[in-house]
C-alpha cells in the first residue's frame, strides 16, 4: 500500500485472503476471481490498486511495449490486458527491477511473463497465465492506459482493488468494495469461530451449524 493515500479499504483487503474474498464476491453476485491468473511464486502476495493497460498485436511500425512504468504510482498494481495472448511476453526484468524500486505493489497479467528468476529475487509479486522467453517487442504494443480491461475473465476498471495470495488473484470493483470487505470480514470471522470451537472440542457438524457455515457464501439478494 502506498503510505502518502493512507487507503484504508485496501489495508483491509490485505489482511484478508482471496479465497474469503472469493465467498463475498459469489454471497454478492459479483464476478471477481480472475481466472487462470497465478502468481509466479506461491510465496507472493499483493494488494493495491489497479493501473490499467490495454495491449493489442503490434502495428506497422510497432509501438511501445513497456514505457509506461514510469507513470505508474508508488502502491498501486500494474494490471495488463493482453488479451490472454501465450506466445509472447509482456514482461520482464527491466520492468521488474523498476517497479520494484519504485514502490509498485506487484503486476497482473491476463498474458505471460518472463524473467522470473529477477521477481524471484527480489521478491517483487508478478501473476500471469504462464511464463516464456519470448520478447512481445515488434508482437505486441500498448493501445491505452487507464481504461477497462479484462484479467481472465473479470472486467476491472482503474482505480479497482486487486488482491493476490498463493490461490490467484480477485479484483473488488470500486464501487462495490465497501459491500466486498465487509461480508469477507463477516465470513472471516465466522470461520474463525468455527475453528476455535472445534479446537475446543466442538464437533465440525454442530460448529458449523451454530455459525452458520453454509449459508456464508449464500447469494443475497
Amino acid at each position: 500500500m502506498n503510505p502518502e493515500t493512507n487507503d484504508v479499504n485496501v489495508e483491509r483487503a490485505s489482511k484478508l485472503d482471496t479465497a474469503t474474498l472469493s465467498d463475498a464476491l459469489d454471497r454478492l453476485g459479483i464476478v471477481g476471481q480472475c481466472y487462470k491468473i497465478k502468481p509466479c511464486d506461491k510465496g507472493f502476495r499483493l494488494t493495491g490498486r489497479a493501473h490499467t493497460l490495454l495491449y493489442g498485436p503490434a502495428a506497422n511500425p510497432p509501438g511501445n511495449v513497456g514505457d509506461f512504468i514510469d507513470d505508474v504510482p508508488p502502491g498501486h498494481v500494474v494490471a495488463i490486458d493482453a488479451g490472454g495472448r501465450d506466445d509472447t511476453t509482456i514482461w520482464g526484468d527491466i520492468l521488474t527491477e523498476i517497479a520494484h524500486r519504485r514502490g509498485i505493489a506487484g503486476t497482473v497479467i491476463d498474458g505471460i511473463n518472463r524473467d522470473v528468476a529477477l521477481c524471484l529475487e527480489l521478491k517483487y509479486p508478478v501473476y500471469s497465465r504462464e511464463s516464456w522467453m519470448r520478447t512481445g517487442k515488434d508482437r505486441i504494443q500498448i493501445e491505452a492506459q487507464n481504461v477497462p480491461i479484462t484479467l481472465g475473465e473479470v472486467r476491472v476498471q482503474p482505480g479497482d482493488i486487486l488482491r493476490g495470495d498463493a490461490d490467484g488473484v480477485v479484483a473488488l470493483p470500486r464501487q462495490h468494495e465497501e459491500a466486498i470487505l465487509r461480508a469477507a470480514e463477516e465470513i472471516e470471522e465466522a470461520e474463525s469461530h468455527i475453528r476455535k470451537a472445534i479446537r475446543g472440542g466442538m464437533r465440525l457438524d454442530e460448529a458449523r451449524k451454530q455459525y452458520k457455515y453454509h449459508q456464508l457464501q449464500t447469494r443475497q439478494k
